[in-house]
């Protein structure tokens, strides 16, 4: 019912948006635990509220305990790693790279999950994000672990359209406010 909610309140105008919704999550290949993990870390990252209190629900009956902690998990360490990695690549000063972080980041090397979903899910939010660096290092160890372009593919599919969905509900509230 969330996801006829959500797509019941895209505007005519962006009709693209509403049947690449259902596409995504629809019609996804991915296994269960991946589809609603990648769907609510990046539910989460859109800073949507409306695309968060629509698919949360669904997210959370469709994941383990461990899995939707996991999932919000990503979200939160990536919130703060994109912005962190996406100013160091962005600074003209490479000598930045050579600096020790200093931020914890446990979570990564025990998120509760397999790791190649907790990864997947970290590429996602990443993806939404805008940070290259992250996308680089996370597509690096998916692939490594033998996971395909097109599962990649799949989880930044759901981040863009759903970035794109609470973008668009978000200047709608407004303007019709």
């Amino acid at each position: 019912m969330a996801l006829d909610e959500l797509k019941s309140a895209i505007p005519d105008y962006a009709k693209d948006l509403k049947l690449n919704l259902g596409s995504v999550i629809g019609n996804s290949d991915l296994p269960q635990q991946q589809l609603w993990g990648t769907v609510l870390s990046c539910a989460i990252a859109t800073r949507s509220p409306i695309v968060l209190r629509e698919l949360e629900p669904v997210a959370k009956e469709n994941l383990s305990p461990e899995a939707y902690t996991a999932a919000k998990s990503a979200a939160a360490i990536m919130a703060m790693n994109n912005v962190y990695y996406r100013t160091r690549h962005l600074l003209s000063d490479p000598e930045y790279g050579n600096l020790r972080a200093g931020l914890r980041m446990n979570v990564i090397g025990n998120p509760g999950v397999e790791k190649v979903d907790f990864e997947l899910w970290s590429l996602a939010v990443s993806a939404i994000n805008g940070c290259g660096m992250c996308l680089d290092s996370h597509e690096q160890v998916l692939r490594k672990a033998g996971v395909e372009r097109e599962t990649i593919q799949e989880a930044f599919k759901i981040a863009s359209v759903l970035q794109a969905v609470g973008a668009t509900l978000e200047a709608e509230a407004v303007l019709n406010s």
